[in-house]
């Protein structure tokens, strides 16, 4: 192989590695520092990052980085509204909600279930096919076959609590919670309530 071969292989290699470095997510945060911070949030999202005893507050175990800080933040201005996680979040540095992302999406998910087969399989109709007639979209499109999301800008949603997906889903149905481009409050204003309730039941068992 010729010198000038040897270069433009050597070339090539390092652009791809620019590019798998570009693309691949950067830990903005201190784990070890997260986790001593979460301490206090272990009383409503549980110990590990699974949610603790109430099904209505969120899991946080394996949720992407980014998305982490963006709803920390959010709630933090004030641009997301919740009473209690306002008031969690107004102390916050950024520092300490980087820490607390970091922290959280290291954790390990624990594979959810759904409690009502007959349920989750209207909500799998929707969530992979949407509705047609009425224009709602199909929750894969965004989020996954899986549920595992698009960081930063899509969520993992697989395994969540089925009440609290179903809250919030009528929150964006509501207008009383707002998203990027309003693209989740478009859909869920077309779904019907039974929609709501059958598609996070089939989504607290996807994994």
């Amino acid at each position: 192989m010729s010198f000038t071969n040897v270069l433009a292989r050597l070339a090539r290699v390092a652009g791809l590695m620019m590019v798998v470095l570009a693309v691949a997510p950067a830990i903005a945060g201190d784990i070890n520092a997260g986790k001593t911070k979460a301490t206090v949030c272990a009383a409503c999202h549980g110990a590990d990052g699974n949610g603790g005893a109430d099904p209505s507050w969120p899991k946080l175990a394996g949720q992407h980085e980014n998305y982490l800080i963006a709803q920390l933040t959010a709630f933090k201005t004030g641009t997301r509204q919740n009473p209690l996680m306002a008031g969690m979040a107004a102390g916050l540095s950024k520092k300490e909600i980087e820490d607390l992302a970091a922290y959280f999406s290291s954790l390990t998910l624990r594979a959810g279930a759904a409690k009502s087969e007959d349920l989750a399989k209207k909500g799998e109709h929707v969530y992979r096919g949407g509705n047609a007639k009425t224009g709602v979209s199909a929750c894969m499109s965004c989020h996954g076959p899986s549920g595992h999301g698009v960081p930063p800008r899509f969520p993992k949603i697989s395994g969540q609590n089925a009440s609290y997906t179903e809250g919030q889903l009528l929150a964006f149905k509501s207008s009383k919670r707002a998203s990027d481009g309003e693209i989740m409050t478009r859909i869920a204003f077309r779904m019907s309530e039974g929609e709501i309730k059958a598609v996070s039941e089939y989504m607290a068992g996807l994994h």
